[in-house]
């Protein structure tokens, strides 16, 4: 049974879930897979936040309970849909806890998930990454995409807190809207690919698991735009039951 950790934030746990529905071989309901979506955001304290070192309470200890939980229900392989997660100062966190909690899920990584897709399919490329600013000031995604020898750039000044307005903002911000997603949230996501593809960008990843809600598209303006989340959930079917994976 597959677990999920929703909540971070909630329409992105649901649009794994769905993902996972979507990338299944089903014909009926019987063959879809075991599923179990926890999503309490109420438990657990804003990942940038504490990044940014504006909030002291470290994310991981709440995400490691409701791990614990998904366990105790039944779940043997989950996931986190939340780039921001899997940073190293929360993520090391997560993991401590889950050692001392005795919990024995087999927990898949994003980004470790995203890079592999993307060095199989799309060697010798030029990765543009759109994050949070707490992603970007500890990339997950710059360390493993360099360390596979991918040359990457990321936004910059303007255009990098145009993306995380896009995902922050009170007023037209992914979060506070995220259905309808606003123009602008939008606008302003694109324009910032624009930008990566005047820096030489040739794949786009979209490090924030509610980017995908804007940015549905696979491709945009020359560049391969890559989901995350839907990577993360194409790894969960084929740890559970590869027979079942969808063709690419």
């Amino acid at each position: 049974m597959i677990g999920i950790v929703g909540g971070l934030g909630p329409y992105a746990g649901l649009d794994i879930a769905k993902k996972i529905i979507d990338e299944t071989v089903a014909s009926s309901d019987q063959e879809h897979l075991p599923l179990l979506l926890f999503s309490c955001p109420n438990l657990i304290p804003d990942r940038s936040a504490y990044l940014l070192d504006t909030s002291k309470e470290n994310p991981g200890k709440a995400i490691a309970m409701i791990l614990k939980q998904l366990e105790q229900a039944g779940a043997t392989i989950a996931a986190i849909p939340s780039n921001t997660a899997h940073a190293e100062p929360i993520f090391s966190v997560i993991q401590d806890e889950m050692a001392r909690l005795g919990n024995e899920l087999k927990l898949l990584h994003i980004v470790h998930e995203t890079v592999r897709f993307v060095h199989e399919n799309y060697p010798e490329s030029t990765i543009g990454v759109l994050s949070t600013a707490g992603e970007q000031a500890y990339s997950q995604y710059r360390e493993a995409f360099m360390k596979k020898g991918f040359p990457i750039v990321e936004p910059e000044g303007a255009q990098k807190e145009k993306v995380n307005n896009a995902i922050y903002d009170k007023d037209y911000g992914i979060k506070a809207q995220p259905a309808p997603i606003a123009n602008k949230a939008r606008e302003d996501l694109l324009m910032a690919m624009d930008d990566l593809k005047k820096q030489g960008a040739q794949v786009i990843i979209l490090g924030c698991a509610e980017l995908p809600l804007a940015i549905p598209e696979k491709d945009h303006n020359g560049m391969v735009v890559i989901d995350p989340n839907r990577i993360l959930a194409r790894a969960l079917i084929q740890a559970v039951a590869p027979g079942k994976l969808k063709a690419l």
